[in-house]
Formats: structure tokens, sequence, C-alpha cells
């Protein structure tokens, strides 16, 4: 078996909008790393330069690192206009180097209502190979999250955007919960389809199907603690990041509050100690 160690981490604003909130509820939980999404109810694609140099100097004072620019990149209907989104991205790119991470989070565009998804692959497929391009150059690895009502939404269609596309610096986040949402079984269904290029988890459980209840990592139907056994076999060594959405789960983030959050932390260490995996 080979050697494998989750890094433990989340989304900080889903404990509130407050950074020193934020940062004390991590310091608490023993967790050294966030992912970057919102501060004081500001996107982290919108800080101003006074914010950036704040946030920063908080982190670096409380030894917490940045696993990943939580961007919603791709979060716009694949009918929109593109060049604007493409020069938001440009600040991705920015945030990302401010915040001395080599991951963006992103999406692959929401899908009309009532079209087929296979009519918008070709524009999804240029524009999603736009921004490869970019991070290609800038040295920056972009994590396709499996969001409901994206192009990659299903199994199928994640592998084909990362086969298709076939770049070490386009890769997977794993998300059970948001492919349980569409009615898909997360383990080891969706799993199998994509694991090779899953390099991050988000931790949320749900019960299957659209009308399914978010609940702690174990608690639901996305099978968490066989999930992480199977990537500890493959020997993982990346992020397992909290996404709990214990509270609300919305369109551009969720939220878990303080007490949620911890309920939330107290559930991975419980399914990862369950498999006996190495974490920190």
């Amino acid at each position: 078996m080979t050697d494998s160690e989750f890094v433990l981490s989340g989304f900080a604003d889903e404990i509130g909008p407050d950074l020193e909130e934020q940062l004390d509820v991590l310091e608490s939980l023993g967790i050294e790393h966030l992912d970057l999404r919102g501060v004081e109810e500001t996107n982290v694609l919108d800080f101003s330069d006074e914010q950036v140099e704040r946030i920063r100097d908080a982190l670096d004072a409380r030894g917490i690192g940045v696993t990943s620019i939580g961007s919603p990149i791709g979060k716009i209907d694949v009918t929109d206009d593109f060049e604007p989104h493409l020069e938001r991205f440009e600040t991705a790119i920015e945030m990302a180097k401010a915040f001395d991470t080599e991951y963006i989070r992103l999406f692959s565009y929401y899908i009309p209502e009532g079209d087929e998804p296979a009519t918008h692959r070709e524009e999804v497929l240029r524009r999603m190979r736009a921004k490869v391009d970019r991070a290609e150059e800038e040295g920056i690895t972009l994590l396709h999250e499996n969001e409901k009502d994206i192009y990659g939404d299903t199994p199928e269609r994640c592998r084909d955007l990362l086969t298709t596309i076939d770049s070490p610096n386009f890769r997977a986040i794993f998300d059970p919960a948001n492919f349980l949402e569409i009615g898909v079984t997360a383990y080891p269904d969706a799993l199998l389809q994509v694991i090779e290029y899953v390099e991050q988890l988000h931790i949320k459980d749900a019960t299957f199907g659209e009308r399914g209840d978010i609940a702690p990592a174990g608690e639901g139907d996305g099978r968490i603690p066989e999930t992480l056994e199977a990537f500890k076999n493959r020997g993982f060594e990346g992020p397992a990041s909290l996404e709990p959405h214990l509270t609300v789960a919305g369109p551009m983030s969720g939220y878990s509050g303080p007490e949620g959050y911890e309920v939330a932390a107290d559930a991975l260490r419980e399914c990862l100690e369950a498999v006996d995996a190495t974490y920190r």
C-alpha cells in the first residue's frame, strides 16, 4: 500500500464573514489550511489591495496556508459573454499568486434549462481550454468542481472535460454531495470515472436525490469513509476540504456557523480515523 496523507482544509467563510472568527475557529479545530472564497461578505475576486494585504498578514500570523482560491469562475451561463469572464479569471490568477497557492477552483458553465448539454460541448471546451492555456503559462492548476446544472455535473461529462483537455494543469475536485443531488451514486459509480484526476476532496455529505438533506460526513449516502479509503489506497496526498453547507446551501456559497463547522470537522476526523487514514 502506498503512503497517503490528507491535508485538512475548509471554506472558512462557512464559519462566518469575520476574518478573525474564521481563523479563531480553524485554530481551535487544529486546521492549518483554508480555501479562500469570501471574507467580510466580499468574494475573493473582489478583494481590494488593502484586504489582500490585511488577510495575508493575518493568515501569516496564524500560520494558516491557503489551499485554493475558491473562485466562482464558470458559474455563469454558457451563453453569457465570455470575454469579461475571462478578464475576471485573470483576477483569480492574481489572487492565487498573492496568496501563494497553485490551485484555483472553477466550474464548467450553466447549461440553459431544457437544452441538451451536448449541444454546448464545443463552447464549454473552448472556454475551458482558454483558461487552461493561461494556467499552464502561469504554473497554476485549475480544479473543476462537479456542480449541479453545469456541463460537468455528471461523472461522464466531468471525465469528458478532463480527458479531452488532457492537461496536468486541469484536474478535478470530487464532491460526493453534488453527485448525490443530481441522482448519481457518488461511491463507487462517480468516483471510478474520475478518481485518477482528483487532486482535492470537498467533504460534504447528503442523502440521495434532488431533495436530499445535507449531512455531516458519514451521516448521508456519500459513503465518505469508503471514499477516503479509496484515496488512501491510491497514496493520495492532498486536501480534504470542509464545505459542509449544514445550515444554508446557496448558489455561490454555503453557511454552517461555528458550531456546525465544528460538527463537520469532527465528523470528517471520525471518517478518516475509521479507515486508519493519516491526516494533518
